[in-house]
């Protein structure tokens, strides 16, 4: 049995310590954030920018559930890389974990299998289908280096080694802007342009996080594991498959999202809109999808830290709410859908309404990677994998509703969707919270 114990806190936590530690973290995850409207706007500008656009967003989508496992590898690490055994037997857990995922990605280009499910199961139009297989082709690399970088990267966060989280990402977001000039001069499809961009910056990233915690994994092979030194493999599974449950649910929706959107009401238009708008409020949310390590390291051992934590969350939650309302509701909205993104005003026109129903998933979003690090401090991880259950199949029956009884545009139907199941996950880990939380404080 492997246990959690938070980094030791020896100096009094204070707001400007909170955001020393997070803003590097959140500086990554914004930086991450801004990759694909970068993208999107040579996309957009390259021929057959509908088809590319809506290819882009399906290879994506596929690419997302594929890495799905992986993610909660940089949380794993973070609290239970403790020294030289914990280390090992959690990177061999890496190894398996990122062989399988590959794996799974070679069944899906098997171009029977993948037409089967993107043309048959989705109803995606052949042409797209067909430039989204090509891309996914060009994801292959992908999913296996998140799960290097993520997992490296969760061992420098528990040695308070954040900025060099951020450093790896200055390099994948240069090598972004690098191969998306690069592909976008060469004038190949747009689908090709961005999954190529993404995957290089990745292995880069991936390779940067490794150089740069080579001093600490030294350390921690010469560290004897007297808080781990148990834990094995077995173990590691309890812990981190309802961690890995949660992940895959969470991106596992983009494929029925998909599926729903190919036989909407302006189908593909809403494939086309669905990646600007879902990237956009991804650069907000990114502000609360650092908080969960945040939260797991700075807590402390007896939990003395929560409520300058918790508070720190409220108003992290008020000003990501604040700035994604100014900009759904004023101009700056054009700003970027037109001229940043460079859509027509066609499709400009479809996304005002989506984004302004989404201006609660950013602040959600900060309540939620709260409550799942409250969780995973108190051992209990179950709970994250239901509260994802409970959020996909909230989805699923708005998208029902709203596509096929409604016949709403398929992108405003997802955003109805995508902001009812979020509440709904939230609302369901409040009680479990609530008792995480009894006893820490007096």
């Amino acid at each position: 049995m492997c246990f959690l114990r938070p980094v030791e806190i020896t100096e009094k936590l204070t707001y400007r310590r909170i955001f020393l530690f997070w803003g590097p973290l959140a500086l990554t995850w914004l930086m991450m954030a801004v990759e694909q409207p970068f993208l999107i706007a040579f996309v957009a500008r390259l021929a057959e920018a509908k088809i590319n656009l809506a290819a882009f967003g399906i290879a994506v989508s596929f690419a997302m559930i594929i890495e799905a496992p992986i993610i909660m590898l940089m949380s794993a690490s973070t609290a239970l890389v403790t020294g030289r055994h914990s280390y090992l037997k959690l990177k061999r857990f890496t190894d398996i974990l990122n062989a399988g995922i590959t794996g799974v990605q070679l069944v899906i280009l098997i171009l029977p299998v993948f037409r089967f499910i993107v043309t048959e199961l989705m109803g995606v139009p052949e042409d797209v289908a067909m430039l989204a297989h090509i891309a996914l082709v060009i994801f292959l690399p992908w999913a296996a280096s998140i799960g290097y970088r993520r997992f490296y990267q969760g061992i420098l966060i528990r040695h308070n080694l954040t900025r060099r989280v951020t450093y790896g990402t200055m390099v994948r977001l240069l090598v972004i802007v690098l191969m998306g000039l690069i592909l976008y001069s060469a004038g190949i499809n747009g689908a090709y342009v961005g999954a190529g961009a993404m995957s290089l910056a990745v292995i880069s990233e991936a390779i940067a996080s490794r150089m740069m915690a080579s001093a600490t994994l030294k350390k921690l092979l010469q560290t004897e594991d007297t808080e781990n030194g148990h834990m094995g493999l077995r173990s590691i599974t309890r812990f981190y498959y309802p961690l890995a449950l949660t992940s895959i649910l969470s991106l596992g929706v983009h494929p029925f999202v998909t599926f729903f959107l190919g036989r909407s009401y302006m189908a593909v238009e809403s494939l086309a809109v669905l990646p600007v708008v879902s990237s956009l409020v991804f650069i907000f949310r990114s502000m609360g999808l650092s908080y969960q390590e945040v939260n797991i390291a700075l807590i402390g051992r007896e939990k003395q830290n929560y409520r300058l934590l918790r508070n720190y969350a409220l108003y992290l939650g008020i000003i990501v709410t604040v700035l994604v309302t100014l900009l759904a509701f004023t101009p700056l909205a054009d700003l970027w859908f037109i001229n940043v993104s460079g859509l027509s005003q066609e499709l400009a026109d479809l996304s005002y309404l989506p984004l302004q129903i989404m201006i609660l998933l950013p602040a959600l979003t900060v309540l939620l990677n709260f409550q799942r690090s409250l969780l995973v401090i108190n051992g209990t991880t179950g709970p994250i994998s239901q509260a994802t259950a409970v959020e996909l199949i909230s989805i699923i029956i708005v998208l029902l509703v709203c596509v096929v009884f409604l016949n709403m545009a398929g992108v405003v139907a997802a955003a109805i969707a995508f902001t009812f199941g979020k509440c709904m996950s939230t609302l369901y880990l409040v009680p479990r919270q609530a008792a995480a939380v009894k006893g820490w404080q007096p």
